[in-house]
């Protein structure tokens, strides 16, 4: 529901609004309108794909992208939080908000009654089961009903597909996400439900027992949503900023920047990841926050790093002779002042020094989060390679600041025609690319674990994307949390 606080706002503004509309000549346009009042009023919802309060404030594909549109209009964002995607675009019927951003699907029944733009992703959406009840070869073939939240686009769908499927039941559920739905089935509660491409890859890593059966359609386009008005100057002019974005590459970069990453977890890893967390984490956990602390540093981000390192083997050995937590060779454990790089204290305030000083090196024009990736290739590949990489995404047309156009340019340092032409020569650029993208899933699981106990200890939550600041000491991970 709705805080108070939330409808007081809304109302304030909305009465706002009618203030001027009384004020001023009937030629004065919408987008006129919010200029003078200087906010944009988006609706939305809560959801890992769209909106979220972190530890450091709103945060979420959706927030950046409608904040972006904000700052390009000269005007402040506000966001109001609704409790389903139909909700988020009643409110826009109803004149509460000027748009809708809250990953909604452009459909037939939809597209009646409001206005969407342009695509900001393509989203394919699937039918996943639990792994332990049977997996089903056709829609004629399911056990039960689909659960799927009530009001969900996908009810469209399954109305199209029903004709060719009539053993098809489907069962809408008040009151409940995609995202609770997708963990009742991960938990074994149900049997079935259908969701998007993304969603479900976020939320298999937290239930490993969620798996997909197939493609229910070809990708569906996700959009922002409009009143239908004869005044049609604010969607002219989202249009137009958010055409600007896909062609200059802009919107690539938001999509890579939330979910670039979101689908590298397969079962097995899954598993031992879980098993890791409960048996090696705690071990170390004070150690990670306490190198953390010192270097400024998410102690989730160095945990996340050792992770992919050595899956926190103190013990861990490489075959060209790489050791412990952070597995550092002789050279850096020499650079960073430490002694024996199996000791796991060691280790970890040794490999934290060492991340601290790529991070610190990355150049200034370089935004976050994509500094930190950056750092972190550094840290695997060195950083001379990383100069390079960028150097030839700048020849190549790309932007050197932006880890998604450098990223697709690791693999030519491998290629004797380009790495000839660098300062630093070969490097093994697929493999940090590879590197930097597992590292981020690893903090993904670590953020969300975290995050949801401290939901229970009435914490704030910690950061969904790494932020290079020390954070308070936290207890244990929740060893009860599905994933574990």
């Amino acid at each position: 529901m709705k805080t108070a606080l939330l409808k007081v706002l809304t109302l304030g503004l909305f009465v706002g609004e009618l203030a001027l509309l009384s004020t001023c000549a009937p030629s004065v346009s919408k987008l006129e309108q919010i200029h003078r009042l200087g906010v944009l009023k988006v609706a939305t919802i809560n959801s890992p794909t769209t909106y979220y309060e972190s530890g450091s404030g709103e945060t979420g594909f959706e927030y950046d992208l409608a904040l972006r549109f904000a700052n390009w209009l000269g005007v402040s964002l506000q966001m109001s939080v609704f409790d389903s995607g139909q909700d988020a675009l009643e409110a826009v019927s109803a004149q509460q908000a000027h748009l809708a951003a809250a990953n909604l699907t452009i459909t037939d029944g939809r597209s009646r009654n409001l206005l969407f733009s342009p695509a900001v992703r393509e989203l394919t959406p699937k039918l996943v089961y639990h792994r332990g009840s049977g997996r089903p070869r056709s829609l004629n073939d399911l056990s039960e009903a689909v659960h799927i939240p009530e009001d969900s686009a996908h009810i469209e769908l399954l109305s199209r597909l029903q004709p060719m499927y009539p053993n098809l039941q489907w069962v809408s559920v008040a009151g409940q996400s995609a995202e609770d739905l997708l963990a009742q089935v991960g938990a074994g509660e149900l049997k079935f439900t259908i969701a998007d491409s993304d969603l479900i890859a976020m939320t298999q890593r937290y239930y490993p027992q969620l798996a997909e059966v197939f493609d229910l359609s070809t990708p569906v386009r996700k959009a922002w949503a409009f009143r239908h008005h004869r005044d049609a100057s604010l969607y002219n002019v989202a249009t137009r900023f958010l055409t600007e974005m896909r062609d200059s590459g802009e919107l690539a970069q938001f999509n890579d920047r939330y979910f670039g990453h979101v689908d590298r977890l397969d079962f097995v890893s899954s598993r031992t990841l879980s098993q890791h967390l409960e048996t090696r984490l705690p071990l170390y956990r004070e150690m990670f926050e306490a190198a953390g602390a010192a270097q400024g540093i998410d102690w989730r981000l160095l945990a996340a790093i050792s992770y992919q390192e050595s899956h926190w083997d103190a013990k861990a050995v490489s075959p060209t002779g790489v050791r412990g937590l952070m597995m550092l060779t002789r050279d850096t454990a020499r650079f960073v002042k430490i002694k024996k790089r199996t000791d796991p204290q060691q280790s970890i305030e040794g490999g934290a020094r060492y991340f601290r000083m790529q991070l610190d090196r990355i150049p200034a024009s370089v935004p976050e989060p994509d500094r930190v990736w950056m750092a972190l290739a550094a840290y695997n590949m060195g950083f001379g390679h990383l100069l390079d990489a960028r150097e030839l995404t700048r020849e190549l047309g790309g932007n050197p600041d932006t880890w998604v156009d450098v990223r697709q340019h690791l693999e030519l340092l491998s290629r004797p025609n380009w790495y000839r032409k660098t300062r630093y020569g070969y490097a093994r650029g697929k493999e940090a690319e590879v590197y930097v993208g597992n590292i981020r899933t690893y903090l993904d699981v670590l953020n969300w674990i975290s995050r949801a106990q401290e939901t229970e200890l009435a914490v704030p939550p910690a950061p969904s994307h790494p932020q290079i600041a020390p954070p308070a000491p936290r207890p244990v991970l929740d060893l009860s949390l599905p994933v574990l």
